[in-house]
């Protein structure tokens, strides 16, 4: 268990921890007990915040897994266990959907492909939010399923070259593009965030960008 104080080690720490099955109890206690003075200097800038977030939201889930190992018992099962407050942090409790939508996405509806606010964020979300969505978060946000990425240690330093890897992998594996029909096919979170993209054309200018497709093309899109 990490002896420091700062938020960025210990979210850090908590993650490896629940990936090694380390001892958690105690890093989970220094991050509902931070000061907030000491969380605002550490979440200072958008790498900072980006690896935190993450860190912190794929640790939580996995802590979850534990308890409910099964995401298969519904609706009502789905949003217990993404909406309910259950994750203490600064003396502040969130949920789930909180830090993805809210803190990660940056107060973005989660049904509003991507388009809408999020209505009535808490001062606490307003504080430590990024202020703009970064797509490649979808493909770094561990969900409980198969298709979902390894699940990363993020550090501020090589956050981003850390989410491109993400992103890479996840379109390695998840899209497939058929030249001779003119289709490249996704999955949904492209139509569920298709906002967080830039729209329909921004979602194709991102799958360019990953060499998902050639540069060259314009392909019709499908949604797995």
């Amino acid at each position: 268990m990490s002896t420091r104080l700062d938020p960025l080690t210990i979210s850090a720490d908590l993650l490896y921890a629940v990936k090694t099955g380390g001892d958690v109890a105690g890093l989970r206690d220094r991050l509902a007990t931070l000061e907030r003075d000491r969380l605002s200097r550490a979440l200072a800038s958008r790498p900072q915040r980006l690896a935190f977030w993450l860190n912190c939201y794929n640790a939580y889930v996995q802590l979850r897994l534990d308890d409910e190992p099964s995401l298969d018992g519904g609706p009502l099962s789905r949003w217990r266990f993404f909406a309910r407050d259950w994750i203490p942090i600064a003396g502040h409790w969130l949920s789930l959907d909180d830090v993805e939508h809210g803190l990660l996405r940056g107060s973005k509806h989660p049904w509003g492909l991507g388009y809408f606010p999020r209505p009535f964020p808490s001062s606490f979300e307003r504080t430590y939010r990024l202020e703009e969505v970064d797509p490649r978060i979808h493909f770094a946000l561990s969900k409980g399923t198969d298709k979902c990425p390894p699940v990363t240690v993020y550090s501020p330093d090589d956050c981003d070259e850390e989410l491109d890897v993400a992103t890479e992998w996840f379109l390695d594996e998840n899209v497939s593009y058929d030249q001779n029909e003119g289709v490249v096919t996704v999955p949904r979170l492209f139509l569920w965030y298709q906002g967080d993209f830039g729209g329909r054309r921004g979602v194709l200018e991102f799958l360019q960008r990953y060499d998902a497709v050639r540069s060259d093309a314009t392909p019709s899109l499908e949604y797995d």
